[in-house]
């Protein structure tokens, strides 16, 4: 691709032995360490996800949830999901609504579904890290575990990124002594460089590395985050330790679409990913997107119509599948698809709707070793530092996933005991004739689905490399104000002229991970400007077989290659 009105920020790396990529330079460098060691991709994600615990504690921590997306050297692909629930004891009207009506009606009286103990829903992140190590990883957890306890214990200089991120939340964090002595020492937030050092964390980190997931449900750490719950300082929440334990990792079954001889494979309801990634594609495909170009006024109204499509889709039909009957063939297949071209309209009508609430602050690694194991997992706390206060003793900082239940009665969102909420992470896998070809991911609520759509268009339709397609600008929109990034800025006029009310933003989604296969062998990872993105690529590897030390060599025989 020539003349794109953008340029790269960040340079790919390759390598033949494995590739991690992740959102924190100590994240990838963890999953790196592993991967040097003899680990496989499921050992170097999960090693790279509970370094990132300690790195990225903003957005990602051990009683969270989330969605791991494997593709095993065998080709079969399963979804692991970790996503937290809703406690046992929970009921559609534990919480106050603020209004009934768009966009402060998923607000709750008080802020209880998204501050403190009242906002915590069972998590699932660590059952889940656990579980796919145990059943696919090759190196023991001591190994896995063992880079984020020492990031713990050792401590790392904090990155304006975290830095910005405690300032951002610090209001909230001073209620609590615990997370605010921690991170906010004397009442000032942490600046960039600055050693933070989590010893609690360390040793709850230890505890782990003894008692797997059992540590956190029904164990000890389990015990004192349920003590939290219980004895909130501002009203007691509802999980607890028998939460804990009943909580179950489900193991999905992937959704594969289909696009211009590409197949397009991702997770299953709960998560939106598979189901509208797929449809949107199916409604892009009779269009000449490529003739359209990237970055003109005709391609990205298209792009809008797909993406309100998508959106409208979701509202109707979306939510944990054992509650609501989702139905994700008609909504993937072809013949639905060409139906909804119908609904793609010249000029767009804005409307007032809302799609509900999802955090943007998450975190996503994608990693893939030599023997042909493929991981993309998008992982969180939901808000930033979730519900931003840090279990006493233990450096946990629980989720605050109950914020993303519509707090009203009667409605598919709504509270009830054991339910997920829909999720937009998209832990996505292309192939190309049976063969991976990229696989990718990224945070960003409800920007990260139809971001993921577009850098798979950016790379099948444009033909752009990995680096130009997950950098690339963005739009979004639910069927309202359509969000534009900056590099966008020349066709703005042409946009409204096609009924678009235009919202300019600093960026779209958060930082997009990917990974592309090519045919020879080699592994290219990259990693774009929206966060603190890092590839490690691991190249070389064991000396050839027979060098210096054949059988039979005498300890004194001369140093001469054997007839």
């Amino acid at each position: 691709m020539t003349d794109l009105p953008f340029s790269c920020e960040k340079s790919p790396a390759s390598g033949r032995g494995g590739v991690v990529v992740t959102n924190h330079p100590l994240g990838s460098a963890a999953g790196y360490e592993i991967l040097a060691a003899g680990g496989n991709a499921i050992d170097a994600a999960v090693g790279s996800l509970l370094a990132l615990c300690v790195v990225e504690p903003m957005m990602v921590g051990i009683a969270g949830g989330g969605l791991a997306h494997l593709r095993l050297a065998d080709g079969r692909h399963l979804v692991f999901d970790g996503m937290a629930q809703a406690p046992a004891s929970t009921h559609p009207e534990i919480f106050e609504p603020v209004s009934d009506d768009p966009p402060d009606h998923m607000e709750t009286v008080g802020r209880r579904s998204a501050l403190g103990p009242t906002a915590v829903a069972v998590p699932g992140n660590l059952a889940v890290w656990c579980k796919m190590q145990a059943d696919h990883g090759a190196l023991p957890f001591s190994d896995v575990i063992a880079p984020a306890i020492r990031l713990a214990a050792r401590g790392f200089a904090i990155t304006p990124y975290l830095s910005g991120a405690i300032a951002e939340a610090a209001e909230d964090l001073s209620r609590d002594p615990v997370i605010s002595d921690l991170l906010m020492p004397g009442g000032t937030a942490l600046a960039a460089g600055a050693r933070l050092i989590q010893g609690n964390f360390a040793d709850a980190l230890r505890e782990i590395e003894t008692k797997g997931a059992a540590a956190l449900h029904g164990g000890p750490l389990g015990a004192a985050l349920a003590d939290s719950i219980a004895t909130g300082t501002d009203a007691a929440g509802w999980l607890t330790l028998d939460d804990l334990r009943r909580y179950e990792v489900k193991l999905r079954d992937a959704i594969t679409g289909t696009y211009r001889g590409y197949e397009v494979v991702g997770p299953p309801p709960p998560a939106s990913s598979g189901v509208h990634v797929a449809q949107m594609l199916n409604i892009l495909e009779p269009h000449d997107v490529a003739g359209l170009g990237f970055g003109t006024a005709d391609g990205l109204h298209l792009m809008a119509e797909v993406i309100r499509i998508g959106f409208e889709d979701r509202r109707a039909a979306s939510g944990d599948p054992d509650f609501i009957d989702v139905p994700v063939q008609k909504l993937i297949s072809k013949a639905y698809a060409a139906q909804c071209q119908a609904r793609l309209r010249d000029v767009a009508l804005p409307a007032a709707v809302s799609d509900g609430y999802e955090s943007r602050d998450t975190t996503h690694v994608t990693v893939a070793d030599a023997h042909g194991n493929i991981v993309s997992a998008t992982h969180t706390i939901n808000g930033i530092f979730g519900a931003r206060y840090m279990v006493p003793g233990t450096g946990i900082i629980p989720n605050n996933y109950m914020m993303n239940f519509d707090p009203h009665p009667g409605r598919a969102l709504s509270v009830a005991p054991g339910k997920r909420v829909p999720t937009s992470m998209a832990p996505m896998i292309v192939l190309k004739d049976g063969a991976p070809a990229w696989a990718l991911g990224l945070p960003g609520g409800l920007r990260i689905f139809p971001s993921a759509l577009q850098a798979i268009v950016n790379l099948i339709d444009h033909r752009m490399p990995l680096q130009q397609a997950i950098e690339a600008p963005r739009i979004w929109t639910e069927g309202h104000d359509l969000e534009i990034e900056k590099p966008f800025a020349p066709v703005e006029t042409a946009l409204g002229a096609k009924g678009h009310t235009l919202r300019r933003m600093p960026h779209i989604g958060g930082g997009m991970n990917a990974i592309a296969f090519h045919p020879d062998g080699l592994l290219e990872g990259a990693a774009c400007w929206r966060a603190d993105g890092t590839v490690a690529a691991l190249g070389g590897g064991q000396a050839r077989p027979g060098i210096r030390f054949w059988p039979g060599r005498a300890p004194d025989a001369p140093d001469t290659e054997p007839e």
